[in-house]
C-alpha cells in the first residue's frame, strides 16, 4: 500500500533528510505498524504539500492518508477508518507583544489571518471562518510562520505540536501560541475511493488493526520517540 500525508507535520510526519521521497514520523510508523498487522507492506512517500496530497487522493494515486481531520467535503473522495488514532489541538499563533488578544473566535473578527491551503480545523470552525473571518492561505507552514513573523498577518491558525516543531527548526522565537485551543480534533486514517485498496474487506482489516494498536497505546510511544528524533535532527 502507498501512504502519504501532510509533509509539514512534525512530529507526526515530515520528509526524511536522508531520502526526501520518503516521509517519516509517528504517523508513518503507525501506518507501517498497521501494515505489519494485516500482512501488507506500507510505503510512506512524499507527494508534495498537503494541498497536492489531497488532489492525489482524489485521483486514487495513493491508498492511505496517514492523518486527516473529518470534514464533509472529504467524504466525497475518501472513506474514514474508525476509530480515530489521535486527538490534536489547533491554536492561534501571534507575535509576542502584538495587539491580538484572543479568548474566543469572535476576537479574530477584523484581523488578518493566515494558514496553510486546504487545511481544515473541523466543520464548525471552518464554517465560522468562511462566514466571519479574513484568512489567507499559503502553500507551507514555514511560509505562514514567516508571514506572521514579518507582521504581514495578525495571527496564524495551526496545530500546536507541528507549529512548535517548525518554529524551533527555523529558530523563530518571537511567536507564541495562545489559548484556549480553536478546536480539539481527531486524526483519522483515510482510504481514497479510487484506490484499488478501498474494499469492504480491506477497510475492516485496517480498522481491526488500528483498534488493536490503539488499545496498546502504540501511538503514544511512537509520538514520544519521534519528538526525540525531530529534536536530534534539528539540534544546533
Amino acid at each position: 500500500m502507498i501512504s502519504t500525508g501532510n509533509p509539514e507535520y512534525p512530529p507526526y510526519l515530515w520528509r526524511d533528510p536522508e531520502d526526501e521521497n520518503r516521509l517519516i514520523g509517528a504517523n508513518a510508523d503507525f501506518v507501517q505498524a498497521i501494515g505489519k498487522e494485516i500482512g501488507i507492506p506500507v510505503e510512506v512517500r512524499y507527494f508534495g504539500p498537503w494541498g497536492r496530497v489531497q488532489e492525489e487522493a482524489k485521483l486514487g494515486r495513493v491508498d492511505l492518508l496517514a492523518g486527516a481531520f473529518l470534514t464533509l467535503p472529504r467524504f466525497d473522495y475518501m472513506d474514514y477508518v474508525y476509530p480515530a488514532f489521535r486527538e490534536t489541538s489547533t491554536v492561534i499563533w501571534i507575535r509576542k507583544g502584538g495587539k491580538v488578544r484572543y479568548k474566543k473566535w469572535s476576537d479574530l473578527t477584523g484581523k488578518s489571518g493566515v494558514t496553510v491551503i486546504n487545511n481544515s480545523f473541523g466543520e464548525e470552525f471552518d464554517r465560522y471562518a468562511k462566514e466571519s473571518l479574513r484568512i489567507s492561505t499559503v502553500a507551507t507552514l514555514e511560509q505562514a510562520l514567516a508571514i506572521l513573523n514579518l507582521g504581514r498577518a495578525d495571527y496564524l491558525i495551526y496545530e500546536e505540536a507541528p507549529g512548535l516543531a517548525i518554529a524551533a527548526k527555523n529558530q523563530i522565537t518571537s511567536l507564541q501560541a495562545v489559548y484556549p485551543a480553536i478546536t480539539n480534533e481527531n486524526l483519522y486514517l483515510t482510504i481514497p475511493h479510487k484506490s484499488p485498496c478501498n474494499t469492504p474487506e480491506m477497510r475492516a482489516r485496517v480498522a481491526k488493526a488500528m483498534y488493536k494498536l490503539d488499545k496498546q497505546k502504540v501511538m503514544d510511544k511512537l509520538l514520544e520517540a519521534n519528538m526525540d528524533l525531530w529534536r536530534k535532527q534539528h539540534a544546533k
